[in-house]
């Protein structure tokens, strides 16, 4: 009897033990995941992108050792929609919140949630702009801290718990205006600048270029820092990080476009030991990060998700998993509302309210390299590449072969040789249009002020948002994705 008595609390130490020992080789069998958000940064804007002069050594080192994607483009270039159609792996005019500063509504799915309720300890540090219906998905939400809201990505690290995987969502808010300077990180002189063809080459967008030039280096630095306490605490090499950004640089014709300039993204993925050194031409949508994580993860992927999982890329570069990348423009202080395909080297834009200059928060005359562009237009000095932010009437549609013309400069739409690949790409962005439930709502929400940010003031009323009168919010069809599916 004393035999059975003292041998029972051993053989239950010994069951607990076992039980931890199972539960660690678990957490450490499941890959974790580092998702960094930069704010406001293009995608040609890093070194390993090709930047003459931007320094990125962190995230250009990521490249060279991962997988870098030359094809990735976002959903829309704008901030909060680009987040809540990220986290849901949905369209933005598909996740409810469509519109600049709109919050996510309840109920919509959330790949970090999947992750959480599988047994994922999952953290969103930094920027968040999707609202307060995001907090399920994550077991601590802290707001961002220090000039470049990176400051706690570390500390995270450091006190996870460290029985279970993790997910992390670092959201930066480099590089969004106003610039804040920090005195270990690079300085750029404006004789440094590479200014793109459609701005003004004056000192005022030079100096304005420049600041931006700093707040990307930046990020690149806390970049470094999280994957060396990953490499500190032995985890690295289970630890996928993946690079990406939510729209366009904050310049005219960049943020809130669906040129290269706006929905282009930097996007990479790094893994060492599981992904190789590559350079991959496959397209890739942002609405694919969710299923692809959950695949990866091991955990099923929703039906509403509208994405697709790239992880076949991951395992072979040369393989294919989309063949048509779809973006919208919508309300972002000025009414929008425009639509685009790509498939192969071409881009479609169709703009349903051509009717309207297209100027975003960052084209007004507030900002420097804006306000450097509004003055020149005033004396006629911009030459035709300048121009585009005035335009009014713009053109209803616009086709671009991206491979000929990378800035989206000469509009093919008009051209003889061009009508049969005009046909099929609106043959494809009606199907999507049709499938998705997008809708052109004919009470807008209103343009606001450049000058001011009247639309948080409380009697600013939005308008119907694209896609609502066909309850597109609840379906769950992806649009074309592979050639043959229409």
């Amino acid at each position: 009897m004393s035999k059975l008595i003292w041998s029972q609390p051993f053989a239950f130490l010994l069951a607990c033990l076992l039980l931890l020992g199972a539960r660690d080789l678990r957490a450490a069998e499941r890959p974790n995941f580092v998702f960094i958000i930069a704010d406001d940064i293009g995608g040609e804007d890093l070194g390993c992108y090709g930047h003459p002069t931007i320094k990125t050594p962190n995230l250009d080192a990521l490249a060279a050792e991962g997988c870098t994607f030359d094809r990735a483009y976002l959903t829309t270039s704008s901030c909060s929609p680009t987040r809540c159609s990220i986290i849901t792996g949905r369209y933005p005019h598909n996740t409810g919140a469509p519109e600049l500063h709109l919050p996510l509504p309840a109920g919509q799915f959330m790949f970090p949630q999947a992750l959480r309720e599988a047994g994922y300890y999952t953290v969103l540090a930094g920027k968040n702009h999707m609202g307060d219906a995001i907090k399920p998905a994550f077991d601590e939400v802290t707001n961002p801290d220090g000039p470049g809201g990176e400051r706690r990505w570390v500390e995270h690290l450091k006190r996870r718990p460290r029985d279970k995987p993790f997910f992390m969502w670092f959201a930066s808010t480099d590089a969004h205006r106003e610039w804040k300077h920090t005195d270990q990180d690079r300085t750029y002189q404006p004789s440094e600048v590479v200014v793109p063809p459609y701005l003004f080459d004056g000192p005022e967008t030079r100096q304005d270029l420049a600041d931006y030039y700093h707040e990307i280096t930046r990020l690149d630095r806390f970049v470094g820092a999280v994957r060396k306490e990953l490499e500190r605490q032995g985890v690295a090499e289970n630890t996928y990080i993946i690079f990406s950004s939510d729209n366009g640089r904050p310049f005219p014709r960049c943020k809130t476009r669906l040129y290269d300039s706006g929905v282009k993204d930097a996007f990479i993925v790094w893994r060492p030991g599981t992904i190789k050194s590559a350079r991959t031409d496959s397209m890739v949508s942002v609405i694919d990060i969710g299923p692809t994580v959950l695949e990866l993860a091991g955990v099923p992927i929703d039906s509403r998700v509208q994405g697709v999982s790239f992880a076949p890329i991951l395992a072979d570069p040369q393989s294919n998993t989309r063949d048509y990348a779809f973006s919208e423009h919508n309300w972002h202080v000025g009414r929008a509302h425009e639509r685009s395909v790509r498939h192969g080297h071409w881009l479609y834009i169709r703009n349903n309210l051509p009717e309207i200059a297209s100027i975003c928060q960052e084209s007004g005359p507030v900002f420097p390299a804006a306000k450097e562009l509004w003055a020149a237009h005033g004396a006629s000095k911009l030459n035709v590449d300048q121009q585009d932010i005035f335009l009014k009437p713009r053109s209803r549609e616009e086709l671009y072969d991206v491979q000929r013309d990378p800035q989206q400069l000469h509009n093919l739409a008009g051209d003889p040789a061009a009508a049969d690949t005009l046909a099929e790409l609106r043959k494809a962005l009606d199907r999507w249009t049709e499938e998705t439930g997008d809708t052109v709502p004919k009470n807008l929400t209103p343009t606001v002020p450049l000058t001011g940010r009247k639309d948080r003031r409380a009697d600013f009323q939005r308008g119907e948002m694209p896609g609502a009168a066909r309850q597109a919010a609840e379906l769950t069809a992806k649009g074309p994705v592979r050639n043959g599916d229409f």
